[in-house]
């Protein structure tokens, strides 16, 4: 872990000297704050390996030759990052454990360069940028280019300000089509392009450059009587300085909560780019009985907006069992925050999907999540590779029971054929108590493994004969007599699921919940269904060949007959209990969505109208959707609606359609 930690320090001191001297990134932001999330991570649980070069002991950056080195008498410190709205809440409760009963002060964090500016008797003395906290570069030369800062106060006050640099949008797209035309090179984007300018010894560069300042922060305001940020912010806004209306005071966790939705839905919509939202107490008498660590104030933090895509290193590939045999290889990732969520595994689905993108072990990819819930690698970046990466190679054996594996012709995935392997069993067990398959609340992933391997439960009719072993179950470490006689009940209340669960609970391959709905409601009973052909399946609509043929093949089985055979004389319901399809021509046909959130209606209550109609439900717009159903404060659903012409219907209008 030593090694890891002076390698982490190296990484991310090289990865500062290229951002923050050389405006050259060699990494992306991502893979930064994962980095030094890991670093600090290791130096929390060893302090006495804390290194005095560690980037935790400062801000990062270093002088260039050509600028003055200017000490700042308070220093510029950085903020903490947070990443998730659990982040948010856990910041709120440290600031709660102190007594403080906290009102906050949210702003846009811009996307820019850090500048302190000095006023003596309100006319400009000096311009510095952050460097490392303590000592920064003199760039009064250029700050005196940037005309909304004022260079004479409207008070002849001494006084330090700071802010963020930063330019515009559309003046990064001008500024490119000029060196587009010039043959010169394109800047990267607005913070590297605001930072190159700023750090020009001609001032005249950077007068062209058209650069921007928001002011957002008094580091001495108890001097000039002032107690809250508000305040502060207010004070900075008479004497002259731009102040960035998007800011907020709020009351509670929860208007910070609201605020981060609310601008990050704004985010693409806004001039300048922003990477997050910064909270900050208000109070400035509880900002000082809160005090700093070395390197962040205690009484700030930025919430950094998940990005879309993140790198990070593909450690190892690994293979594992479905519950059909299905062998799918899985990439081991170096933890990385994707979405709001910390990633560590991602499909790679098959030896195809492994081969067409060409990834190789150590390569550094890009993840991002599909559907903003499942984590999937998009693409390695070849140009990153050192030679040292490992080819990627198919197991012939399953990675469980050692049998040789089978691929099924006309597929490309591989099989494991014993349909005893121990990793195929336990992943069939957890698909049947599965939310959408029988749905048994208290049964989850790792509980069934642990029952499992406790020998309680092997097959599927053993689950319900769990309450054999209540007072074996009682006994484990986590399983009190209340949680086990839940369980108990939530086994005994699954019997009487509709057949829909049932069947897809099977686990019957290509047979996805909507498929066994459509089955469930067509034959009404799971004897009726057994007894169907291919050629009679085929005759349902959206059951093809490869369904039909599966479902067929599956009822065929002696094993499985034999178990669907115990589940019926464990008192199982084998009927459908769902609505009946009744044809609307508002509904027949059409692909619904749903978006926001619905009062009159649970979201299953509103899919199963949908389906009793006639009519599907999708996840997702697109050009063959025929209906968006919005609630109250709709997202991106409803945008995507509106520009493809969509019809769009409201609660009510959705109710009195059904009426």
């Amino acid at each position: 872990m030593k090694e890891r930690m002076e390698e982490l320090i190296k990484i991310i001191n090289e990865a500062d000297y290229n951002y923050h001297t050389l405006d050259n990134p060699t990494i992306t932001d991502q893979e930064y704050d994962k980095y030094l999330r890991e670093l600090i991570e290791i130096e929390e649980e060893h302090p006495d390996w804390v290194k005095e070069d560690s980037p935790t002991q400062h801000a990062g950056g270093k002088i260039i030759e050509g600028f003055e080195k200017v000490t700042h008498s308070i220093p510029m410190m950085s903020l903490s990052d947070v990443f998730s709205e659990s982040e948010v809440i856990a910041f709120d409760e440290r600031i709660k454990k102190e007594g403080i009963t906290p009102e906050y002060v949210c702003e846009l964090k811009i996307d820019g360069l850090s500048v302190s500016l000095h006023y003596e008797k309100g006319r400009l003395v000096r311009a510095a940028t952050r460097g490392d906290g303590t000592i920064g570069e003199d760039i009064t030369h250029n700050a005196k280019t940037i005309k909304v800062i004022p260079l004479k106060l409207k008070e002849e006050v001494d006084i330090e300000v700071r802010g963020e640099i930063f330019m515009n949008k559309k003046t990064l797209e001008e500024l490119n089509e000029e060196r587009k035309k010039n043959g010169q090179p394109l800047l990267q984007n607005c913070r590297n392009a605001a930072a190159g300018s700023i750090r020009q010894l001609d001032s005249k560069i950077a007068a062209k450059r058209k650069l921007d300042n928001f002011i957002y922060h008094l580091p001495n305001p108890l001097d000039y009587g002032i107690h809250t940020h508000s305040e502060a912010l207010d004070y900075m806004k008479r004497l002259g300085f731009k102040i960035n209306t998007n800011n907020r005071v709020v009351k509670n966790i929860n208007e910070v909560l609201a605020f981060i939705e609310e601008k990050g839905k704004q985010r693409d919509s806004l001039p300048y780019d922003i990477d997050g939202i910064v909270i900050k107490v208000n109070n400035i008498d509880d900002q000082q009985r809160l005090g700093s660590t070395a390197k962040y104030p205690k009484w700030a933090t930025a919430y950094k907006f998940p990005a879309q895509e993140v790198l990070t290193k593909l450690t190892d590939i690994i293979f594992t069992v479905g519950r059909t045999g299905q062998i799918t290889p899985n990439a081991v990732l170096e933890p990385v925050i994707v979405a709001g969520s910390t990633i560590s595994r991602a499909t790679l689905h098959n030896e195809e999907y492994v081969k067409e993108k060409d990834l190789k072990i150590g390569d550094i990819v890009s993840i991002r999540k599909a559907g903003d819930v499942i984590p999937e690698v998009v693409e390695v970046k070849k140009e990153r590779r050192t030679g040292k990466e490992k080819d990627f190679v198919m197991i012939t054996n399953c990675p469980m029971c050692n049998t040789p594996l089978v691929k099924k012709e006309g597929q490309v995935d591989y099989y494991c054929p014993n349909k005893k392997c121990p990793a195929r069993n336990i992943e069939s067990l957890i698909h049947f108590v599965s939310r959408d398959a029988m749905n048994i609340d208290g049964l989850g992933d790792r509980i069934m493994e642990d029952f499992y391997n406790f020998h309680f439960i092997a097959t599927i009719p053993d689950i319900y004969g769990l309450k054999e072993h209540e007072k074996d179950l009682t006994r484990l470490e986590g399983y009190g007599e209340k949680s086990v006689t839940n369980l108990l009940n939530a086994i005994e209340e699954s019997k009487k699921n509709s057949l829909e669960k049932l069947i897809f609970g099977l686990g019957i391959p290509h047979v996805g919940a909507k498929t066994a709905k459509l089955l469930a409601q067509k034959y009404k009973t799971l004897e009726n269904l057994m007894q169907q052909t291919a050629e009679e399946l085929e005759k349902t609509p959206d059951i093809g060949a490869i369904i039909a043929k599966s479902v067929v093949d599956y009822f065929k089985d002696e094993h499985h007959k034999a178990i669907i055979e115990e589940l019926i004389e464990l008192g199982l319901n084998t009927t459908y209990l769902g609505q009946e399809i009744v044809e609307d021509e508002e509904f027949a046909g059409k692909t619904f969505v749903l978006t926001g959130s619905l009062s009159l209606f649970t979201r299953e209550e509103a899919k199963e109208k949908i389906e009793s109609l006639g009519g599907k439900t999708s996840s997702s717009v697109s050009k063959k959707t025929g209906v968006v159903i919005v609630g109250e404060n709709p997202g991106s659903k409803y945008e995507k609606a509106r520009s493809l012409g969509i019809p769009i219907w409201t609660e009510e209008e959705f109710k009195d359609k059904l009426q």
